[in-house]
């Protein structure tokens, strides 16, 4: 008698219901026929497909819960529950790239940073290679600590205080009308923008170079700093 109560019940409440919900409610129940179908004898046997496709239907209609009978509510929203752990839990695990870093390590290339304050990433890295710590540079920078402003003067604030003791030099190569290629060799002051000296030449030379800078700063006029860029023809001769 109860049970036909909530048959009549159901019914008289379905017209309320939306389509789609109701469309769920069906698949649900088909889908309990279905394994009651390919029971043989004892339990209900229910498989991963089974369990995955009244989870995907519990997630998208909650309302479900109210049709099942051969499985409890309270057991499809634990098999919910811990689709979603094992989904985090994947998600979560390493999978591979650069292995972690130790504690102590971590905590070494910190105090570091802190007892040499002047010391950057490459600085701080080459002396840990040193010790025989395979690490990058990129870590060590990123477990350095941070600090607000530069440990030193700026590069504006250095040019600024030393600019009459700066000059810069640099190699450039200039096309001729003819398509042949010259290197002209300039030499500037910063303090006024002076130009010490140019020349040109078609095949430069460290050599040629050093000769330049000696005849552009003959006597004690050479500068305190000299600025150039990375260009492999400043050797240790030019350096000298």
């Amino acid at each position: 008698m109860i049970g036909l109560l909530c048959f009549v019940l159901a019914v008289l409440a379905s017209p309320l219901k939306s389509k789609s919900r109701l469309e769920a409610e069906n698949a649900a129940l088909r889908h309990q026929l279905t394994v009651l179908r390919r029971k043989l004898r004892g339990r209900v046997r229910l498989t991963n497909n089974d369990r995955w496709f009244f989870i995907q239907l519990y997630r998208w209609f909650p309302s479900i819960l109210q049709v099942l009978t051969i499985i409890r509510p309270e057991t499809l929203v634990r098999w919910h529950r811990a689709g979603f752990r094992r989904y985090w839990r994947r998600k979560s695990c390493p999978r591979g790239g650069r292995p972690q870093i130790d504690t102590e390590l971590r905590a070494l290339i910190r105090q570091m940073s802190i007892d040499n304050s002047l010391w950057g990433s490459p600085r701080i890295h080459g002396e840990l290679l040193k010790l025989g710590f395979e690490v990058a540079q990129s870590s060590v920078a990123k477990y350095m600590v941070k600090r607000r402003g530069p440990p030193s003067q700026g590069w504006r604030t250095f040019l600024r205080n030393h600019a009459p003791d700066i000059a810069a030099m640099d190699l450039f190569v200039v096309p001729t009308i003819g398509f042949d290629l010259l290197y002209a060799f300039v030499i500037i002051r910063l303090d006024r923008r002076d130009l010490v000296w140019i020349n040109i030449t078609r095949n430069p030379t460290a050599e040629w170079v050093a000769r330049q800078i000696t005849e552009a700063f003959p006597w004690h006029e050479a500068p305190k700093y000299l600025v150039r860029d990375r260009d492999r023809i400043y050797g240790g001769l030019v350096t000298r």
